[in-house]
């Protein structure tokens, strides 16, 4: 399994690791040769892991239709929050925006999912957080071949969550021009980008850096983008065998 989430929600004095989406090899019956390294969604269930007793339940929720994997989770004690995703079987990324609140009684576990409005359409994006309850996403694609340029804050309060557009950094023309980007999130409001080498028309095999302040200082939002490092990359790519899809 890989593309999932994986938080830890609390609830009445207990922990529970709660595991959402992804995908998987299809199963070792159905393989073929010309489908033997295919991917599928995962089912569309919920797994809770006690990590008190190493037990596991998944639950299936009427408002979970289709299999989604890349992305975003966002915790608040025995809430979690789903921002959109990508969908292999329909090769959509549908703007998912669930609120799952899970309850921990004495008893089982009680799982509940309401749909929000206001969601946003992306994948493998990168979230950070800049304020106690506040959070900026960055990164991620549109589409196949459509990387997703603008930005978006996250307020998070008690008893309400919002995504709105916000500032877009001043990217660099070789990412603004790259077709795959990666990274993840640093802390403290920053977040690392790669792009490949090969977008330069440079040497394959070399990925380049870049690190985007977001903390808040001065009133704005976001710092432009600057570059700090490159670095060839240490593996072999013959030694590796890529997913047949190359989401993140």
């Amino acid at each position: 399994r890989y593309g999932h989430t994986v938080n830890v929600v609390h609830s009445l004095g207990k922990s529970m690791i709660v595991i959402i989406g992804g995908r998987s090899y299809i199963a070792l019956g159905q393989r073929t040769t010309e489908k033997w390294n295919s991917v599928v969604d995962c089912m569309p269930h919920i797994f809770l892991v006690d990590p008190e007793f190493g037990c596991c339940t998944s639950y299936a929720l009427p408002e979970f239709q289709n299999g989604f994997s890349f992305h975003l989770s966002l915790v608040q004690n025995d809430i979690i929050y789903i921002i959109g995703g990508h969908s292999l079987e329909n090769n959509i990324r549908p703007p998912n925006f669930y609120k799952i609140k899970i309850d921990l009684p004495l008893g089982s576990p009680a799982v509940s999912c309401v749909i929000l409005p206001g969601g946003i359409s992306v994948s493998s994006a990168i979230m950070t957080q800049i304020r106690e309850k506040e959070f900026v996403v960055v990164g991620g694609y549109h589409s196949d071949d459509q990387k997703r340029m603008i930005c978006n804050t996250i307020n998070l309060d008690d008893n309400k969550i919002e995504i709105v557009e916000t500032e877009t950094p001043d990217w660099t023309p070789d990412i603004k021009h790259c077709k795959i980007w990666f990274g993840s999130d640093m802390g403290n409001g920053s977040i690392l980008f790669g792009i490949p080498g090969d977008n330069r028309q440079l040497t394959s095999d070399a990925n380049y850096f870049y690190i985007l302040k977001c903390q808040v200082e001065n009133d704005q939002s976001l710092e432009q983008m600057a570059q700090v490092c490159s670095q060839s990359s240490t593996e072999d790519a013959g030694e590796s065998t890529p997913f047949e899809d190359s989401e993140g």
